[in-house]
């Protein structure tokens, strides 16, 4: 896909997704939306992308969705035509037209099987916020902005973050932050847990980047991406034997490997590791342990 509103950079086995509509805030669009996808698509099938940092073109991460249709921004059928009806005359909820494109573009991340590290520079308002949570680290620059402002504009926080939200701040400080859908700086962020530095603004992408390239030089790709969803799945999980299970498998999988008989070697040997599994071809035999869910 040739992008548009979103640069791909990859250097130093790094991607850096810049959203890119500085004209606009970086606005969120359906475009947008398609070109994030297929990005992470292509991300997790190159094996040289070892981590990806999201940030934004000029003054804003994203101000959220692009409002320039008015009144009618967020009503679907008015955009793009009626959606199916039951026999009954009511809304059929389970076509994919009734979707939220944010949740598309989060649904998407929380698949990714490489680190993703959110470096905020500016204002993140609504799904510039929201998109982030299925981010792994958030960095933001001193001069960032968050606001879930979803109850302002009298609709209701999008992009899965009725999930994700609370499991990262905690209930009390997610609902403060959407109840009151005020807009609030950098260093409220990081007291209520949604991001983990604050930088100043010419540090942060060096710090992302350093983050990055520590986690590309001395890890092993598979154990990062099994790493990675075992975290984030277990969010979900009713009972500590689900996370048994899976640690269970991946202790066995991955003990037999060469990867870890190289890096107890080379810690042995006092030298870096060389790891030559790759997530496109090396994933143990029991992954996926879930059952994809579908959009009913």
């Amino acid at each position: 896909m040739a992008y548009e509103t979103i640069k791909y950079e990859v250097s130093e086995q790094i991607l850096t997704i810049t959203l890119n509509r500085p004209e606009k805030l970086n606005a969120f669009t359906g475009q947008m939306q398609q070109e994030l996808i297929d990005a992470f698509d292509t991300a997790d099938k190159d094996d040289n992308i070892r981590a990806i940092i999201v940030t934004g073109e000029g003054r804003a991460f994203c101000a959220g969705a692009d409002l320039s249709s008015g009144a009618d921004t967020f009503d679907r059928d008015a955009r793009r035509g009626p959606v199916k009806r039951l026999a009954s005359g009511a809304v059929d909820y389970s076509d994919p037209q009734v979707r939220d494109g944010g949740g598309q573009v989060t649904l998407r991340i929380f698949k990714c099987l490489k680190p993703v590290i959110a470096a905020v520079n500016g204002a993140a308002v609504g799904i510039g916020v929201t998109m982030q949570l299925a981010m792994d680290i958030r960095i933001a620059s001193e001069a960032a902005r968050f606001g879930f402002v979803f109850s302002q504009r009298g609709i209701v926080p999008e992009a899965a973050s009725s999930w994700f939200l609370p499991r990262i701040v905690g209930i009390a400080q997610a609902l403060e932050w959407c109840y009151t859908g005020r807009v609030f700086p950098a260093q409220e962020a990081l007291a209520g847990r949604l991001v983990s530095r604050v930088v100043p603004p010419d540090q942060l992408l060096p710090i992302a980047r350093a983050l990055a390239k520590e986690i590309a030089a001395k890890t092993a790709p598979v154990s990062v991406a099994l790493i990675r969803q075992m975290m984030w799945r277990m969010l979900g999980a009713d009972d500590p034997m689900e996370a048994h299970k899976v640690d269970s498998r991946g202790i066995y999988a991955r003990g037999r490997s060469g990867d870890v008989k190289e890096g107890v070697v080379s810690f042995l040997e006092k030298r870096p590791a060389q790891f030559k599994d790759k997530v496109s071809s090396d994933m143990p035999d029991y992954f996926p342990w879930w059952d994809e869910r579908d959009y009913r």
